[in-house]
């Protein structure tokens, strides 16, 4: 009994509550003035009289707050809790709070709070906070123009979650708004490369400058050849060609950390859009694209960022500039005597050539729907391909297996063979009758 009435006597009090009840008790015991003990307190005087009634009669508890341990009266019902578990369970396993709660409200029609559904899902076992480790790399200022800087990378990700091929996402995203393009691929390449960038020109224009790894496809280790060297060029590939005939400066990334504001995008991707492709059972690369094009306008207007300073960077394509003729393989081939021009182990005859082609150079240009093109002198020039016959393969006459092998002995010429004659050493009766 004794136990009981102690347990009553314990009033649970925060040390802000412990504050006023000090003050107030200094109120009462004229020890201040309850001008003073308002201003102390940052209340209106007429709270420290209301406080000092209620410790009059109630004692410490008059200084709690009336709403302790009673439950809200807008709490949510322990049956709508257990319904909303459920049909995260069923339709939204692995979704993170944030968007589970938009999807609860897109397609189910239930409008709950990212944190009130964060508190549902810890309680069922449905999420569990992440802890990561912070790694410190020096911060990098967002320029201050849309366009004027766009960085660029591919993400290889097991984007249908094995309902269809493997894709890499190839991605743009602009460094001063975060607004983000992309599209899926089988494979990160020259081809996609030079796609990707074809499709972002036509939507945005022509950026700045773009900021990209050291991939094989975008930057080559191989030394450069004669012609580079007599111009001063280094080494470059394909894509570096075609992005400084457009006037597009490349610039090369040290390190994943350096483009970081792509590789978040690529985070944020992976959770949002590849749970968003799973609800619409997205299952080919036409599908997949098809629902990018629906998606990035949505996750723009959410995450775009309005730049530092206005105006628009990106630079309209130049009149004249033929995008098929840049975005292709490009080369240089020597035309021979024979006014044949080889290219990867074709060989084009030229119809109508002059003495002045020969031992010439031509360029040639192999577009990515197969056509190729010979240019020379500002002119394109008509050829045929060259295909020779393959050579009949020969028949082998397969021995029977029980004849038996011929063994090769040691040649031996005959008496009259003219090396005898020249070798006496080999006949040795005619050399020793000689000798005699």
């Amino acid at each position: 009994m004794k136990e009981g009435l102690m347990a009553k006597d314990i009033i649970a009090m925060s040390l802000r509550e412990i504050d006023r009840f000090r003050i107030v008790q200094g109120v009462i015991q004229m020890d201040l003035t309850q001008v003073k003990a308002a201003e102390v307190l940052g209340i209106t005087d007429r709270h420290i009289r209301r406080l000092v009634r209620r410790v009059r009669e109630e004692g410490a508890r008059g200084i709690v707050h009336r709403s302790r341990g009673r439950a809200s009266p807008h709490r949510m019902l322990k049956e709508l809790e257990e319904r909303i578990a459920g049909v995260v369970e069923e339709k939204y396993t692995g979704f993170g709070p944030t968007l589970a709660s938009e999807k609860l409200f897109e397609r189910d029609g239930i409008r709950i709070s990212k944190e009130k559904l964060r508190q549902i899902m810890m309680v069922h076992g449905l999420w569990q906070r992440k802890r990561r480790r912070r790694e410190i790399h020096p911060w990098r200022e967002r320029k201050d123009h849309y366009g004027e800087m766009v960085q660029m990378d591919g993400s290889h990700h097991e984007w249908l979650e094995g309902r269809g091929p493997r894709l890499v996402l190839i991605g743009y995203i602009d460094d001063a708004t975060n607004r983000f393009f992309g599209r899926f691929y089988d494979y990160e390449g020259v081809y996609p490369a030079m796609d990707s960038l074809k499709r972002y020109i036509s939507l945005h224009e022509l950026p700045v400058s773009l900021y990209l790894d050291k991939h094989s496809t975008y930057k080559t280790t191989r030394q450069p050849d004669l012609d580079e060297l007599l111009r001063g060029e280094r080494a470059q590939t394909q894509f570096e060609r075609a992005a400084k005939e457009l006037e597009i400066k490349i610039i090369h990334a040290h390190s994943p950390q350096a483009k970081g504001r792509i590789e978040r995008a690529f985070g944020t991707l992976q959770d949002r859009l590849l749970k968003e492709m799973r609800l619409a059972n997205i299952r080919t690369k036409d599908q997949a694209n098809r629902f990018l094009e629906e998606f990035l306008p949505r996750f723009n207007e959410r995450f775009a960022k309005v730049a530092k300073k206005e105006g628009d960077l990106h630079r309209p394509l130049p009149k004249g500039v033929n995008l098929r003729e840049i975005f292709c393989i490009k080369a240089t081939r020597t035309i021979n005597n024979g006014n044949i021009v080889k290219w990867r182990g074709r060989q084009l005859l030229i119809e109508s050539v002059s003495i002045a082609m020969r031992r010439r150079k031509a360029e040639i240009r192999e577009h990515f729907d197969g056509e190729i093109t010979i240019k020379f002198n500002g002119r394109y020039l008509k050829y045929r391909e060259i295909i020779e016959p393959k050579p009949a393969a020969r028949e082998k006459v397969k021995k029977p297996v029980d004849e038996p092998r011929k063994r090769k002995g040691k040649y031996i010429p005959p008496p009259d063979h003219p090396w005898r004659r020249h070798n006496p050493s080999l006949h040795h009766n005619s050399y020793l009758e000689r000798v005699i």
